[in-house]
């Protein structure tokens, strides 16, 4: 499914000292808007590529951390539980089928911890592990899941996943009441026509948009979204800092730009252009803002000034870090992104998951400065 991007619109900023063969140089990211058919929506609802080649035997459990292999074992057992037939048939009911009750208990599991456990890497393992066709299962964010709804509608998003054997949502949670009446009702729904369901979050499904919003007043959807999982808490330290040295210091402005002009397929831009964009190109589309970026490179890296830009950056970050793009930056270190409020308030688990893998990416990416 192809995507057009658009190279017209405001002139992209590039840093002072870029080489004067500018000509052929490297992409921005802020010339870029693409436009995605709600088509392809549905069909990268699979795996992303860092997680199309892992399994649970791929999985490194930490022995430190008995939950870890304890969560191998649940699941592996809970995929094969699902190698039977779709509760209203394969995915296809005949008119005058008689509907199947829905299964009794949870129909799900709900892995719960810190970022940079695995979970996203266990979860990934139990859509591969899952027997039935790819076009049975479905794999994606929670943003991405929610993009679905607004792209399909309600009723259509029922109608196509609801023969699939198994969803899958990464990074579950509530930042606000309208996902939580959305996504209760969505998922009771899927559920009611023999769905499985299995999420990721670092958030219990009982506090699920707490610090967000007046969660008590919508205790009763949060609830219902709890009741349709089982908790699996996996603890363990990220393993993206495990044994690895600390990130690198970010470079110069001289030595990202001419990293950007030495790296075929890179893209270049400054910080606070990049975020302005951001804010013109909605969520959904971040995937195919970087379509065929080899590597982003960023200079002038600041403090982001405000949680909307922030939680803005977050998904991009997400899908940088799903399709294994490095980024080089000048300026500050990722670490010092976000400020001691943000990291202290309703959404820091998703600050500091953005920080660990922007981290990983800047690691990745030391290598395409020349030493």
């Amino acid at each position: 499914m192809s995507t057009s991007l658009s190279t017209s619109g405001p002139a992209s900023r590039r840093p002072a000292d870029r080489p004067p063969t500018a000509d052929a140089g490297p992409q921005a990211l802020t010339a870029r808007e693409p436009r995605v058919a709600a088509e392809r929506l549905v069909a990268e609802m699979v795996p992303p590529p860092r997680f199309d080649s892992v399994r649970f035997d791929t999985y490194d459990p930490d022995p430190a951390q008995p939950s870890q292999a304890e969560a191998v074992t649940v699941l592996s057992g809970f995929a094969a539980g699902l190698g039977g037939a779709h509760a209203s048939g394969a995915g296809k009911r005949r008119w005058f089928a008689k509907k199947a009750p829905a299964p009794a208990g949870p129909r799900g599991v709900y892995l719960d911890g810190g970022y940079g456990v695995g979970k996203t890497h266990l979860l990934a393992s139990l859509w591969h592990a899952t027997p039935a066709e790819p076009a049975l299962k479905a794999f994606g964010t929670f943003v991405e899941l929610t993009n679905l709804v607004g792209a399909l509608g309600f009723q259509q998003t029922v109608q196509t996943l609801g023969g699939h054997r198994l969803l899958c949502i990464d990074e579950f949670e509530l930042d606000d009441p309208g996902d939580t009446v959305l996504v209760s009702s969505l998922l009771s729904r899927l559920v009611e026509q023999g769905v499985a369901l299995a999420a990721t979050s670092n958030t219990l499904p009982g506090k699920l948009g707490e610090g967000r919003f007046a969660s008590a007043d919508f205790l009763r959807e949060i609830q219902g979204l709890s009741a349709h999982f089982r908790p699996l808490r996996i603890d363990g330290q990220d393993y993206r800092h495990r044994g690895l040295p600390e990130a690198p210091a970010p470079f110069s402005d001289e030595q990202v730009a001419k990293a950007a002009y030495a790296t075929e397929g890179a893209s270049l831009d400054d910080f606070p252009g990049l975020l302005e964009h951001l804010a013109r190109v909605h969520p959904s589309r971040y995937g195919a803002l970087t379509d065929g970026i080899t590597a982003v490179c960023l200079t002038d890296v600041g403090p982001v000034p405000d949680q909307s830009t922030a939680l803005r950056l977050v998904v991009l970050a997400d899908r940088l870090y799903d399709r294994e793009v490095p980024v080089l930056a000048s300026g500050v270190p990722f670490d010092r992104l976000f400020s001691e409020e943000m990291l202290n308030g309703g959404y820091r688990k998703k600050y500091f998951r953005a920080i660990s893998r922007l981290t990983a990416l800047a690691r990745d990416a030391k290598p395409l400065v020349s030493q």
